[in-house]
């Protein structure tokens, strides 16, 4: 489990990254789309289809399970902090089970339309261009399946009680 856990995790450190280049080219690209635009006057074509559809999703979906590795989700402990801390430790373990089957499903659902759409070859006419966006539809089904995943090795280990030990090999 660890072994998996690792990677997974190396993964979701490749999506932050992937994350943060489509950010710095969505500022690029609409960078040079206004000074052509406002200099040149000729617009880079398809800029739009391309923050909509590419940067956009990217920066998005593709690093929400480095999120969920790091515990940076933004959670409301208005209730939980009444309680003690065996019964939100037993809470935390079984919402890692229902939040990932939520992730799952979200995931299954999110390949079935990016498989639709490459099968259909899913493209958005901008201008005289023609631009495919099929392919970002996959980034919807990769962020959440590798955080689904995260979240049910947590759930794991909550079980067979190795969730002290992962937390000190995350630090």
């Amino acid at each position: 489990m660890h072994m998996l856990w690792r990677a997974a995790t190396g993964v979701a450190r490749i999506g932050t990254i992937l994350g943060g280049v489509a950010i710095a080219l969505m500022m690029v690209h609409v960078s040079l789309d206004v000074f052509f635009r406002h200099v040149l006057n000729s617009p880079l074509p398809g800029t739009l289809t391309m923050v909509t559809y590419y940067y956009m999703i990217i920066a998005t979906f593709v690093p929400l399970a480095h999120a969920e590795h790091k515990n940076a989700h933004i959670s409301v402990e208005v209730v939980t902090e009444m309680m003690g801390a065996r019964l939100r430790h037993h809470l935390q373990g079984w919402m890692y089970l229902a939040t990932g089957a939520v992730l799952t499903l979200l995931a299954w659902r999110a390949w079935n339309e990016a498989v639709k759409a490459m099968t259909l070859g899913a493209s958005q006419v901008q201008g005289s261009e023609t631009i495919a966006v099929w392919p970002a539809y996959f980034a919807l089904p990769f962020g959440a399946g590798l955080m689904a995943l995260l979240l049910m090795l947590r759930f794991l280990a909550y079980l067979t009680g190795q969730m002290a030990h992962m937390e000190r090999a995350e630090q």
